[in-house]
């Protein structure tokens, strides 16, 4: 049958619910169409329906697509899913011997057809076989965002979009991280994304917008609202962080840094009483471990703890992987005053604000961590809450990139001698060695330090074969990116550097070359028997 044949199929988004929304195309389309099809529950109603009312034509033949369950309980053979999906198929067949007759389709949809709208099951089974045209709706997140009359996002910020469907753990990573958010599909679901907000520490800033732009419509603060009272068609909304208030009243952040960026030393004598004033709230340290390189390694709740921090204090080539947020004060300090750092941090804390200290990897492992700890243990910084969030470690993403060499016992030590001595280096590598674990290595040189790893190699050769593998990691997950599979007797000092990390096999790890030239490395979960 050919096109001119045949009827042209149209998804017709109404808006959010005040028929005044409508587009000027999506009045024209129900003008013009032989058929208008929407969906309903067995009651009968059809919201849909309701918004286009008044365009509606006495001769219009109208096609009622009533579901035949709306929750997931049902006697279908084929459970829930089962039953929607033979309804969809015989929905899509009634509305195809219409367009096969040559009449004009036009299915409704509230908010914009291919926006969680049941239209799309039309489309996907229909619109291969049939001329088809998708007319637009407002949606209801921005229906919301006007009625609630705040920006939903600005500048950079990303806009998250979830169904409150979604388990509580994945709701609560993904609006821990999120800079934005509208949370649908509210209903029997409200109390878990409720706690999902509470849990990702976003409760606060959580708007509630029932029936937007509908007769019945509802504002009000998500945290006020009873659960036994949200309906369907209702939206959890988290708007813009831009130009949110702050604790201490200073909107614009900017005191510590320039809007643009610009990083700015941690001053030795800015304590408690630097501008800004005391808040009247508890503020807190979080220790954020960034991973060894960009975003892709953040997990979600690093993510999370970063974008909800007043200030960001780190070494300045941690902070720089941090995006700039605006009402954020960005402290850039050198590599070399973890301790000073720390203590402005949990003076920063002292005043009342949220503060995130950035580190490399994991920040407990020969990172920040300690150094904040380790002041926040003594007076006046006893009562400052400090929490620590894990990051992907420098060895585990070494590791993942080479194979698997830490598939069994393995020990970390770091090589640098600034903070300890190096007989208490090479006592520990001797034991370990001894023990055969894998071992990785931190630290291994610098400018400053260039014959650590000559002298390692040495005292790990008395216990290890030279052809033991050992893993040269550097720069992963940045531009710089390189691993190579070395032998121990052949490691050379001078390939590396602060930026690279060492994983050096035991007895049992193997080397081995895949049938695509890729060399893999590897240690046997099994230890041999005595």
């Amino acid at each position: 049958m050919s096109e001119q044949q045949t009827g042209r199929l149209y998804g017709v988004g109404l808006g959010p619910g005040d028929p005044s929304l409508m587009t000027v195309r999506a009045v024209e389309v129900i003008a013009a169409a032989d058929v208008i099809a929407y969906h309903s529950a067995r009651h009968g109603r059809s919201i849909a329906r309701s918004i286009a009312e008044r365009h509606l034509r006495p001769d219009h033949i109208e096609e009622r697509l009533v579901y035949p369950v709306t929750t997931e309980t049902t006697d279908h053979p084929g459970g829930y899913r089962g039953a929607m999906e033979e309804f969809y198929a015989d929905a899509a067949a009634r509305l195809a011997a219409h367009l096969d007759a040559g009449r004009t389709v036009a299915v409704l949809a509230e908010g914009d057809p291919l926006f969680y709208g049941s239209y799309m099951h039309m489309h996907k089974r229909l619109a291969d076989r049939y001329p088809t045209e998708v007319v637009p709706g407002v949606t209801s997140v921005s229906a919301a965002a006007a009625r609630l009359g705040t920006p939903l996002v600005e500048g950079e910020e990303v806009l998250t979009v979830l169904p409150g469907t979604l388990p509580e753990e994945e709701l609560t990573a993904r609006l821990a991280t999120a800079d934005a958010a509208a949370v649908m599909k509210l209903g029997r679901t409200f109390p878990t994304v409720r706690r999902a907000l509470e849990r990702s520490g976003r409760l606060a800033d959580a708007r509630y917008v029932e029936r937007a732009t509908m007769n019945a419509e509802r504002t009000a603060p998500l945290a006020e609202v009873d659960p036994e009272s949200v309906p369907y068609f209702s939206m959890a909304v988290l708007p813009s962080r831009v130009d949110a208030p702050h604790g201490d009243g200073d909107a614009g952040g900017d005191g510590g840094d320039a809007p643009n960026g610009d990083r700015v030393g941690v001053p030795g004598g800015e304590r408690a009483d630097a501008p800004g004033g005391v808040s009247g709230r508890p503020g807190e340290v979080v220790v954020v471990g960034l991973g060894p390189a960009g975003p892709l390694w953040l997990t979600p709740e690093a993510r999370g703890e970063l974008a909800a921090a007043e200030d960001l204090v780190g070494y300045t080539t941690y902070l720089d992987r941090v995006p700039v947020r605006p009402g954020q004060r960005r402290h850039a300090s050198d590599n070399k005053v973890e301790a000073v750092r720390a203590e402005f941090a949990l003076d920063l804390a002292r005043r009342g604000r949220r503060v995130a200290v950035v580190s490399s990897g994991d920040p407990g492992v020969f990172a920040m961590a300690t150094a904040v700890l380790e002041a926040a243990c003594e007076d006046p910084y006893r009562e400052v809450p400090v929490r620590i969030v894990p990051g992907m470690t420098a060895a585990h993403a070494a590791a993942a990139r080479a194979g698997a060499p830490l598939g069994h016992d393995y020990a970390v030590i770091s090589l640098s001698d600034r903070l300890k001595p190096w007989e208490v280096i090479a006592e520990r590598l001797r034991a370990a060695a001894a023990a055969d674990l894998v071992l990785a290595l931190y630290n291994p040189g610098s400018r400053s330090r260039v014959w650590q790893v000559g002298k390692a190699r040495e005292l790990l050769l008395e216990h290890r074969a030279p052809d033991t593998p050992v893993v040269l990691g550097r720069d992963i997950g940045g531009p710089g990116e390189r691993v190579r599979i070395v032998r121990l007797a052949d490691l050379d000092p001078a390939q590396v550097d602060m930026r690279t990390i060492l994983l050096v096999g035991s007895t049992q790890t193997r080397t081995a070359r895949r049938g695509d030239g890729t060399d893999i490395v590897w240690t046997p979960r099994r230890y041999p028997e005595a």
